[in-house]
This record gives structure tokens, sequence and C-alpha cells, in this order.
């Protein structure tokens, strides 16, 4: 190879690597990290707890409730450095209504506090908006906040792909922290989504939102342990999920008592304290709560039905079952 051509070669090999540089930097500018300190928490598998919780489910199965249309996670955090958990079913995929917002909102207060994204009253009306009345338009303007992503007409192939991918932005975040067997890129619609929105579910809802109560149950307990932001922004994520299950309304569907609210209401647990996000389509009914009792227990409880969407009793039912299993083997021990 002559002179010129070894010059050629060099200066192209720099532009790759400045570029390559520059591609990378650019994206670390935009693409939602976890924590430096990061780590899995552990939690163990507990005998004790499988018990309870399979007894709590079991107890409402029968002709018309099928196993394969409820799915639980609970997990005991009243010691922080042991964290004990069972599961019903707590790794099958699940569509998970709005239970999806806790997310976007986790990931949304990991972008504030990097700087890459700056609050403003609209954001933080829409934040709020999202979360504490569930709104749908919200979250939809959250999650183009987070991927640089909006709905619109459908693309060909090529420009569709470099859409979809800055979409699965929020993927990408719970997947470095080794969240798995979810997908977390779509928005929340009250009637249906229509162009690259509908292209980007598949069509037939190939590639639609979802989420095991596991998983769920997993951030839930991060929040609350303070692992994934600053005591700040764990304190605004646990404001906007603060519920007042004695709360009066008249909403027999209220994220306050048409839950597991409704299970504390019905024990006049008074005292209690309750956080929790819910979702509610024509076809599933769910609920990701975390609950203390005035006399020391401290647990997350997530559950997923199918088919039920109008059940405004198994829920409760269940959280009433793994109250009064946990006081058990509290006595037992």
């Amino acid at each position: 190879m002559n002179k010129k051509g070894s010059r050629v070669v060099v200066v192209f090999t720099l532009l790759l690597l400045v570029s390559s540089q520059f591609f990378s930097q650019s994206r670390d500018a935009i693409e939602i990290v976890p924590p430096k300190s990061y780590s899995q928490p552990k939690q163990r598998q507990a005998r004790e707890l499988h018990i309870v919780l399979d007894v709590a489910v079991n107890a409402v199965l029968s002709e018309t409730f099928k196993q394969s249309e409820i799915a639980a996670t609970l997990i005991d955090l009243r010691d922080p450095n042991d964290l004990k958990t069972a599961s019903f079913r707590g790794g099958e995929k699940i569509y998970p209504a709005s239970v999806v917002k806790m997310f976007y909102m986790n990931a949304l207060e990991r972008q504030l506090e990097d700087g890459k994204v700056t609050m403003t009253n609209e954001l933080a009306r829409g934040l709020k908006d999202m979360i504490v009345v569930s709104s749908n338009e919200a979250t939809q303007y959250i999650l183009d906040v987070l991927t640089d992503t909006s709905s619109g007409a459908e693309l060909p192939q090529k420009e569709f792909d470099a859409w979809q991918s800055k979409r699965n932005r929020v993927n990408r975040f719970y997947s470095a922290m080794g969240y798995s067997n979810i997908n977390v890129n779509q928005k929340t619609f009250c009637e249906d989504a229509y162009g690259i929105e509908q292209q980007s579910r598949g069509y037939k809802g190939q590639n639609r939102n979802m989420l095991t109560t596991d998983a769920t149950a997993r951030l839930l307990a991060e929040i609350v342990l303070g692992r994934m932001n600053t005591p700040d922004r764990t304190k605004t994520m646990m404001d906007l999920m603060h519920r007042d299950p004695f709360a009066k309304t008249n909403d027999t569907d209220s994220q306050d008592t048409g839950f597991s609210g409704k299970a504390l209401l019905d024990m006049n647990m008074t005292g209690v304290k309750l956080w929790s996000k819910a979702g509610w389509t024509s076809r599933a009914r769910h609920d990701a709560a975390y609950i203390e009792t005035p006399d020391g227990l401290k647990f997350v409880l997530v559950i997923f039905t199918e088919n039920h969407a109008n059940d405004r009793e198994t829920i409760p039912k269940v959280v009433t079952g793994v109250i009064e299993g946990l006081r058990a083997t509290k006595r037992s021990t």
C-alpha cells in the first residue's frame, strides 16, 4: 500500500473512532442508567411466606375463578437486609394495565436526578396525574419525555426501527438492573392505539406491555427501601403512591378504597398505611401495594387477576388472608 493509501486508512480509522466515541457519549446523555452504586437486591424464598400466600390465594379459587387467572408475589420488608419472598405464578407475563405507570414514574425520577430531564410545572402535573389519578393521557406524555418519541403515522421499516429503539429506552434501563421477562415500552390508552403506536404493538398485540408480579413487587420494594434514588426522590414517589383506605368516596374503583385498601377498610385497621398503584381494564384487575400495619407488619403484595375485572372482592380477600397469615406466623416465632 502506498503512502496516500495509508493516510486514507489512518484518517478513516480516526473518523470511525471519533464517531463511535461521539455516538457513545450522545447515547449516554439520553439513556436511563441505574444509580452508580446500584446492585440487585438479595431476596430469598421463604417457606413460611409461601404457605401464607398459597393459603390466601387458594381461598379465592373456585370453579369460576381459576388458578390461571391470578398471580401474586409477597415480599416481607421488616428486615431490609433479609428480604423474604414468595410467589404464586409470579413469573407469568401478564398485561399490567396501569401498574406499568409505576415503572415510568421511577424511570422519570432517575432521569431527573441525572439532569437528563428538567422538571417543569407541566411535567410535575403530568407525573402527578399519571400516578394519583392514573391518567392515560399523562402517561402518554411522560413516555414521550422519557424516550424522545411521539405518536403519529406509521413509518417505513427503517425509520420505524430507529423510533422503536428510542421507545425501548425504558426496557434497557430495567434490563441493566437485572429485571427480566418484562416489556415496558407502550403507552396506555382509554380506547385503543393507532398509527405508529399500533405498529409498535405489533398490530396483534405481540409487543404490548407485559409484567410479572415478581418484577413488579421487586420494583415497589426497591422504591420503598430507597434503593432506586435519593431520599428526596424516593419521598416524591412514595407521596404520589400514598393512599387513604378510609377516604370518603363513591368510586368503587378508587385506588384508595377499591383494591387493597378495601381489605384494610373492612378490617377496620386504623393506623394502617398504604402505598399502591392499581390497574384496571375491561379484562384485568391488578394492584401493587406496600402496607405497614400498626402491629409491625411491613410487606409488598402484588396481585394480578384476569377475566374478572369487575370482581371487587378477590384482591381484598387475598390481602386479608396475607395479613392474617403473617400475623399468625409472627405469633408463632
